[in-house]
């Protein structure tokens, strides 16, 4: 699909320039549709929705879209710096610090991505619904997509029951993995022993992760892991399966770790002992704009505090 292309914000209008493909047609609003239909993506229902409402008018060679209105955010702003990633009038890419749940679960009143993803709407102007696409686990750090308006929402959310929208993982794992664990295909169910744990079942939803690159070091391995499927904990429960639980990750029999221990006086390095998160972070999100199509990369440097494990381990052997 080729996508609706440049676009120009007016408020709450969107403008475009089909060109030729409405300009040179006998009836321009059936070749309106047809280009917001075919060449633009647009989801049919709000296009029929917004055909009934007034919201699509042509004017001369622009086209105009009514894709921003005002929305409320329907969660409280909570004033702190969001990592911005990447931002457009469609989506936000904001960056999750480890020890933050994405939206509120109603155990707590503690501050989530969603509270913080507010008050930057907020900074901005508002009018903008807080709507995440994808989730992350509490302690996992990494990039989390929103959609800023209807269309990108309805866009992305088929993008991801597609699986076209790709996640790029590092975690640092105990042992050596070798090189021929390339994908590890297990369905994941719930854990009758245990109600926050998942593991490999039968009976299990299918799920499938895929190792593309290991590094080894001398107290583990670092792997980049791509998630074809997206099941809770997938990739903890998937690396500890295999005999390589995430270093602090203590739900699934990983080592413990501690992003302050120093080398030990006779030169080799000390196993980390303290309790720390899951040593996993969403290094990459590439998915394809939701009115444009073009595909966008979004990278998220490894925090400090795995930076430090990887270097606590030491490098090993190359290969």
């Amino acid at each position: 699909m080729a996508g609706g292309g440049a676009w120009t914000r007016r408020g709450e209008w969107l403008e475009a320039m089909p060109g030729r493909a409405v300009t040179a047609a006998a009836d321009a609003e059936a070749a309106v549709d047809r280009w917001l239909l075919a060449t633009a993506g647009m989801p049919a229902k709000l296009h029929a929705r917004l055909r009934r409402e007034g919201g699509i008018q042509w004017r001369g060679d622009r086209l105009r879209l009514l894709l921003f209105p005002y929305r409320e955010a329907g969660i409280e702003p909570v004033w702190q710096e969001a990592g911005v990633l990447f931002e457009d009038d469609f989506c936000l890419v904001v960056h999750k610090p480890a020890g933050m749940g994405v939206h509120p679960d109603g155990s707590s009143d503690e501050v989530t991505l969603d509270h913080v993803v507010a008050a930057h709407y907020a900074a901005s102007g508002g009018g903008v619904a807080v709507r995440h696409i994808h989730r992350l686990d509490k302690d996992t750090t990494g990039p989390v997509l929103y959609a800023k308006n209807e269309y990108a929402q309805l866009v992305l959310d088929e993008a991801m029951r597609g699986k076209e929208v790709s996640r790029l993982y590092a975690a640092i794992v105990e042992g050596i993995v070798p090189p021929a664990l390339k994908v590890i295909d297990a369905p994941i169910g719930r854990d009758r022993h245990h109600a926050a744990r998942r593991r490999v079942s039968p009976g299990g939803q299918a799920a499938m992760t895929q190792i593309i690159g290991r590094e080894v070091l001398q107290g583990g391995t670092a792997v980049k892991v791509e998630l074809e499927t997206g099941r809770t904990h997938q990739i903890r429960v998937h690396l500890s399966h295999m005999g390589h639980p995430l270093y602090g990750d203590e739900l699934y029999g990983g080592p413990p770790w501690n992003s302050g221990v120093t080398e030990v006086d006779t030169g080799q390095r000390q196993r980390p002992q303290a309790k720390g998160r899951q040593a996993l972070h969403g290094e990459m999100l590439v998915f394809n704009h939701p009115w444009s199509r073009e595909k966008l990369e979004i990278t998220d440097p490894w925090p400090e505090d795995m930076l430090r494990l990887r270097e606590l381990l030491g490098c090993g052997p190359q290969e």
